[in-house]
């Protein structure tokens, strides 16, 4: 391992549980823009919101329950 890989550890070692999740979560962003090229990307986005769909399916959710939600949200309600 190296020095950096070992300061690395050191810090997120002192992390609580939770923020250690965020930093792999993170990581694992960064690296998936490291890795792959825009089409991709795209490819993986487009799959994403497939599977929101096919929730928001499953839950029963319309779109207009999403819209009523985010106008909820922006009236502060």
């Amino acid at each position: 391992m190296t020095n950096l890989e070992q300061m690395i550890m050191r810090e997120v070692a002192e992390l609580s549980e939770s923020r250690r999740t965020n930093v792999l979560a993170y990581v694992r962003f960064l690296k998936l823009g490291l890795d792959m090229d825009k089409q991709a990307i795209a490819a993986r986005f487009e799959q994403s919101w497939a599977r929101v769909r096919m929730r928001a399916r499953e839950l029963n959710i319309t779109e207009q329950d999403i819209e009523a939600e985010i106008r909820a949200v922006r009236e502060g309600k």
